[in-house]
């Protein structure tokens, strides 16, 4: 099970997508990228934030748990955006959870604009789509401002498409997160 890590729901557990379509962010990590986000935000309160290729949504609902504002799970998988409406109901957050492809997603639906966007694809997801992606949000969704945290494995660099200033990355074992605004 997962749990998130502080703030008004730390120590809660939440549910996570059965079978082999999500990757769940390790507890050990998240915590080591909140704590990243912390220092580099100043904290989470009225943050909008977009949690792209969600899964079980932890990474928004700890964003959520910490303060934030407000926050969109897109999800593919109808499990795995089931599972992130379950867990909102369970913590008694409120976010909006999109049943779409990312790319569907941000052609067709996005309507906000994000101060903190997460990208946690599965890891079969090219970085060539990935840094698409991260472009298109930027160009339609983002303000200045807006910080971009990939998740990826580390034997597939990220690369951040132009536009986007990295700030810096820190590895995981498996796992590496990268930090851009």
């Amino acid at each position: 099970m997962t749990r998130i890590i502080a703030g008004t729901h730390g120590g809660r557990r939440i549910q996570t997508p059965k079978g082999d379509g999500t990757r769940p962010t390790s507890d050990r990590v998240r915590e080591a990228m909140f704590s990243s986000l912390e220092s580099e935000l100043g904290g989470f309160d009225d943050l909008v934030v977009l949690d792209l290729f969600a899964g079980s949504g932890a990474l928004g609902l700890e964003a959520l748990s910490r303060g934030a504002a407000a926050a969109t799970f897109v999800e593919a998988d109808a499990r795995a955006a089931a599972v992130i409406k379950t867990n909102l109901r369970e913590l008694g957050a409120s976010g909006t959870v999109a049943r779409a492809k990312a790319e569907r997603w941000i052609e067709d639906d996005a309507a906000d604009v994000f101060d903190l966007v997460f990208v946690d694809p599965p890891y079969a997801v090219t970085t060539a789509v990935v840094a698409r992606l991260v472009a298109a949000v930027k160009e339609s969704f983002a303000t200045p401002d807006t910080l971009f945290v990939v998740e990826r494995a580390t034997r597939d660099p990220f690369v951040w498409p132009e536009g986007i200033e990295p700030l810096r990355d820190k590895k995981y074992g498996e796992t590496t997160v990268w930090y851009g605004h």
